[in-house]
C-alpha cells in the first residue's frame, strides 16, 4: 500500500463522516464497497479511531436520540437500529438507557400515535393497524394497548370496554 492510496481512502472516509455520524462498521464497509483494499481500509479506521473522528459510543448516543426524539421509535426498535448499525451491544444498551432513561416514554408513545392518529379510533382494523405500527416502532404492547384503549370511541365501539379480551387479541397481531 502506498501513501497515495491510504490518504485517498483517509480523504474519502473524512468526507462521510463530515456529512453525518458513522460507525466503524458502516465507514469500513462503505470504504470497501469503494474499491479500496481491505489492509487500506483497517489502517484508516484504526487512525480515525485513534484522533477520535470515529466513535461507536458517540454514534450510537446520536443514533438513539434521533430515534426518540425525531423519529418517535421506543426503546426496542432503537436497540435494534443500533445492532444493525454495527455498534456493540454494550454501546448499543448503554446509549439507549441513556436517551430513554432522559424520556417519558408514555409521552414519546402518545406522539408517534399522534403522528397516525386520526381523531378517535372507530373501528378494529384502525385499532389493530395503529397497534401494529406502534409495536413496529419498538413500544412495549401493554403500553400500546392501553394507549389505543384511550383513545378509543366508546360509542362507535362499546364492545372494547373488555381489556383482558382486547389485550390478547390485538396479542395475536405481533
Amino acid at each position: 500500500m502506498t501513501y497515495q492510496e491510504s490518504s485517498s481512502a483517509y480523504v474519502v472516509a473524512l468526507a462521510m463522516l463530515a456529512r453525518r455520524e458513522l460507525s466503524i462498521a458502516q465507514v469500513r464497509e462503505r470504504l470497501v464497497r469503494k474499491g479500496f483494499p481491505t489492509d487500506d481500509v483497517e489502517l484508516v479506521v484504526q487512525r480515525l479511531v485513534s484522533e477520535g473522528a470515529l466513535d461507536d459510543e458517540r454514534t450510537a448516543v446520536t443514533y438513539a436520540r434521533r430515534a426518540a426524539n425525531v423519529k418517535l421509535q421506543g426503546r426496542k426498535r432503537a436497540v435494534q437500529e443500533l445492532y444493525r448499525l454495527g455498534i456493540s451491544r454494550a454501546h448499543a444498551d448503554a446509549a439507549v438507557a441513556q436517551t430513554y432513561g432522559e424520556l417519558n416514554e408514555q409521552i414519546l408513545l402518545e406522539q408517534a400515535l399522534a403522528r397516525r392518529l386520526r381523531g378517535k379510533i372507530t373501528n378494529q382494523a384502525e385499532l389493530r393497524r395503529l397497534y401494529q405500527y406502534l409495536i413496529r416502532q419498538g413500544f412495549d404492547s401493554s403500553a400500546a394497548i392501553t394507549t389505543l384503549l384511550a383513545n378509543t370511541s366508546t360509542t362507535a365501539m362499546p364492545n372494547v370496554s373488555n381489556r383482558r379480551t382486547l389485550a390478547s387479541r390485538m396479542k395475536e397481531y405481533e
